[in-house]
């Protein structure tokens, strides 16, 4: 396995416990699923504080789950690690016969594992082979796509998962330079990409390269068609009164998390009928309106957790008493923030 390559430090990591006890306190053996288990930080901490709580964890770094696998040793009998995506969930669960969950974490984005290794391709500020594939054992790479693919398909992915506003001039920069040779290097891409945005325009919102190999892991990794299967899927899993927690890191995946959430947490019954019809009614509770954002004090300790939003939600009876759309219930909306201080952490950490 080797000496772990990265610093690994949960986000959120009190604040999620916080979220997921109600539904793993509960009495009896509970099932949790980390579906981005990463180096099993979140993993770790969820066994250790419910010694009844079975682990499904699901990662598709092989790398990262040897990890885990050593990290989570003393839980051994607890845990089920499995190498899988998260849109594979549903066929991960009925494998192991289990047909509801009571809790489910997904913490979005790259991992410390992966940006910090030089040859995993996803740093721009380190010159590597242009791979960005989390599982390095199939799918194509960034070189692929950065040489392979046509100058509209390049501004398509730079525009739309990078949100870049100078995708075009970037796409056309990518196309002159494979016509000399090759592009090979995360380096090379990188002062491409820096060339091609105006001076003014990189004085400003951090390494001009930034969006540009977010939008390239995006594509490479599926990342938003993958979290597009998995959040329904997992909501579906989860039973009455089991939780959902989502750490996304840009608008793209919050975006895709609000609109699952928001979904089931309305009514799907008429709205000039006095009663619910049964069945009609949500089968979410929102656990706080809106996105919560980390403290001042996690992103001082780890500037990785900056961009980090934090959204759950608890399922409920559609026909149960007192069932309704929206938040709020048993559980008050934290207060506090952005000044919320819940742990210290780094981005897209299991």
């Amino acid at each position: 396995m080797g000496e772990l390559r990265g610093t690994h430090v949960p986000v959120l990591l009190e604040r999620c416990l916080e979220l997921l006890a109600p539904a793993l306190s509960r009495p009896g053996p509970r099932v949790h699923v980390d579906a981005t288990l990463g180096l099993a930080g979140h993993a770790e901490a969820v066994l250790a504080a419910h010694p009844e709580t079975v682990l499904v964890g699901l990662d598709r770094d092989p790398e990262a789950l040897a990890h885990a696998r050593a990290r989570l040793d003393r839980f051994a009998d607890r845990i089920h690690l499995v190498h899988a995506v998260y849109d594979e969930l549903p066929a991960v669960l009925a494998g192991l016969d289990l047909p509801g969950v009571d809790g489910v974490l997904f913490d979005l984005g790259v991992s410390s594992l992966q940006l910090d290794a030089p040859d995993r391709g996803f740093a721009y500020a380190q010159d590597a082979p242009l791979d960005m594939r989390m599982d390095q054992s199939a799918g194509s790479t960034a070189e692929e796509v950065v040489n392979g693919y046509s100058h509209g398909e390049l501004a398509r992915v730079l525009r739309v998962y990078g949100e870049e506003r100078f995708a075009g001039r970037i796409a056309s920069a990518i196309v002159r330079e494979r016509e000399r040779a090759r592009i090979t290097s995360s380096a090379r891409l990188a002062e491409l990409v820096r060339e091609s945005i105006p001076a003014p325009a990189r004085r400003t919102g951090g390494h001009p390269a930034k969006r540009t190999f977010q939008a390239l892991r995006i594509e490479v990794n599926r990342e938003l068609a993958a979290l597009e299967t998995a959040l329904p899927a997992a909501l579906d899993a989860l039973t009455v009164g089991g939780r959902l927690v989502v750490l996304s890191y840009h608008s793209l995946e919050d975006r895709i998390t609000k609109q699952a959430l928001a979904g089931r947490a309305r009514s799907t019954g008429p709205v000039d009928l006095p009663v619910e019809l049964p069945g009609t009614g949500p089968t979410l509770r929102l656990l706080r309106r809106g996105a919560e954002l980390p403290g001042t004090a996690e992103v001082a300790a780890n500037p990785r957790a900056a961009s980090v939003r934090l959204r759950a939600a608890e399922r409920i009876d559609p026909d149960a008493e007192g069932g309704r759309p929206g938040w709020g219930g048993r559980e008050r909306p934290h207060r506090g923030g952005r000044a919320h201080n819940g742990g210290m952490g780094t981005q897209g950490e299991g």
